[in-house]
């Protein structure tokens, strides 16, 4: 059986019923008998396994062994594919007065 989540209109407390989708009838407050009005409440499932977009395809990043090794290579291109400055200063900058 589901289970619905409600909000009693006089009272203003929730809760939650578990009703058949064939039973008859408005549920009332569990409290106070007053009138309920049903919410909408998140669902709360996972889809596991390989065919779902979240395990084949989607949120795919580098794996942390792929950065390490990257970082560590010394790789020193920029985005464009310039090389850093790797602090050396320009002639304009070492020049004296």
């Amino acid at each position: 059986m589901p289970i619905y989540e409600y909000k009693c209109e006089d009272c203003g407390r929730e809760f939650e019923l578990f009703r058949s989708i064939t039973d008859n009838g408005k549920p009332t407050c569990k409290f106070c008998e007053g009138p309920v009005k049903k919410l909408i409440s998140r669902s709360s499932f996972h889809l596991k396994g390989s065919g779902w977009y979240v395990t084949d395809y989607g949120g795919k990043k580098q794996s942390d062994s792929q950065e390490k090794k990257e970082a560590s290579s010394g790789s020193s291109s920029g985005p464009a594919g310039e090389k850093k400055d790797s602090g050396a200063k320009k002639k304009s900058e070492t020049s004296s007065e």
